[in-house]
């Protein structure tokens, strides 16, 4: 569903991010992990079609972000941190305008938008402007607003910031029903806590100063008891090292 192949961004003499590969397949969520200013954000927004990479390329569900820009975009449902969202608009019509703007088929967009609204848990503020909607319920529109087109991929940046703790546990299912349901979904789930990506996520991509660090089966990261606040403090201490030297180092030293 998503593939990396040797992503790079370089703006002049700085590396945001340095030749990051990794596949991500259906029925996957994937935590996406790292320090400020690793080059998170940079990999998602190139992945996404919203930043050109400076070498290297990605498929969106077999489609290259380049050679297929436009099937690429429609094929990936974003959400960054700040959804941009229209506050003069209410929720129900801003979830037409999107599926309008991603060429869901007329006769879909109703059942469409319904079925978002329903699953974000957005029917009571429908009908209200979303100026006027807590953080919490913002936040939920823009889930809604990334997965009304039924996208294959989902690129998630920190989904439950704002929510109260029922909202959170809400999400988190809707991710991991999202993504085994019928192992139709990639998702890579960028978040800071670490606890979020030890409830819904399967595996654990790490990257750190632009350059990719681990890339392994979250089972295997914490096997033996080691904690993931470890592993990400091992990696994430130092220079970049190799894939795979932050588990081996946090094994020596456990």
């Amino acid at each position: 569903m998503i593939e990396a192949r040797g992503l790079s961004k370089r703006y002049g003499d700085f590396v945001a991010v340095e030749d990051v590969s990794f596949q991500v397949g259906g029925g996957e969520v994937v935590g996406f992990l790292g320090p400020n200013g690793a080059g998170k954000t940079t990999t998602m927004r190139m992945l996404t079609g919203f930043m050109p990479p400076t070498d290297g390329t990605a498929l969106i569900a077999h489609h290259d972000i380049f050679a297929e820009a436009q099937a690429a975009r429609r094929s990936v449902g974003y959400l960054p941190e700040t959804p941009p969202l229209y506050p003069e608009m209410d929720v129900d019509g801003y979830l037409r305008y999107v599926v309008t703007i991603q060429d869901v088929p007329r006769s879909q967009r109703r059942a469409a938008v319904d079925r978002a609204v329903e699953r974000c848990g957005l029917g009571e503020v429908r009908r209200r402007l979303i100026g006027a909607l807590s953080k919490g319920y913002r936040q939920r529109v823009g889930l809604a607003g990334a997965i009304v087109h039924g996208p294959p991929v989902l690129i998630l940046d920190e989904p439950t910031v704002g929510l109260d703790p029922i909202q959170i546990q809400e999400i988190r299912a809707l991710i991991k029903e999202l993504a085994t349901t019928g192992r139709d979904h990639a998702v890579i789930l960028s978040t800071h806590i670490l606890a979020e990506v030890e409830a819904i996520c399967g595996r654990v991509i790490l990257i750190h100063q632009g350059q990719k660090v681990e890339d392994a089966p979250l089972a295997e990261l914490t096997a033996g008891g080691r904690k993931l606040e470890e592993i990400f403090a091992h990696a994430t201490a130092r220079d970049v090292v190799a894939p795979g030297e932050a588990t081996a180092r946090a094994e020596g030293s456990a």
